[in-house]
């Protein structure tokens, strides 16, 4: 079973909180820790994560913080999960290095796949526009989600 991971939920949620910003506006890790109920020292693990795979920018000084590198319409449910659980595959023989040697001869690997392949597609239909125009604590599965 896939299982999103503490890090993913939370670097999810916290993207939904940079998109809601004003363009161009930062906020500070202590507000988001606050915002989000994640304790700051977490809360920089994840943001970290979401530098280095240059989903969000920095700026120090007074006003300093993060904000979205791009867009939110540009960034989709996939991308900043992957950035974070680094793999998003239902069973380890559709990641591991080399094929997996059953993989011919298997009567479930095309199962396998079929359930990665419908969840990358859910997961990269998903954009973190979407997300942040979604009232809190509300989902629909119309339009996409």
């Amino acid at each position: 079973m896939m299982k999103i991971s503490t890090r993913g939920r939370y670097a999810l949620r916290v993207m939904v909180e940079l998109a809601r910003q004003t363009e161009g506006k930062t906020t500070s890790l202590r507000s988001i820790a606050e915002n989000q109920l994640i304790t700051p020292k977490y809360l920089e693990s994840i943001i970290a994560l979401l530098l280095r795979e240059n989903l969000v920018v920095s700026s120090r000084g007074k006003s300093g913080g993060y904000r979205l590198s791009r867009p939110a319409s540009q960034y989709t449910a996939y991308d900043i999960l992957l950035a974070t659980e680094g793999d998003l595959s239902p069973v380890q023989c559709l990641t591991s290095p080399a094929p997996c040697p059953m993989q011919q001869h298997c009567p479930t690997f095309p199962l396998w796949k079929g359930l990665q392949t419908v969840t990358h597609d859910y997961l990269r239909s998903i954009t973190l526009e979407q997300l942040a125009q979604l009232p809190d604590g509300e989902f629909s599965f119309r339009d996409g989600i």
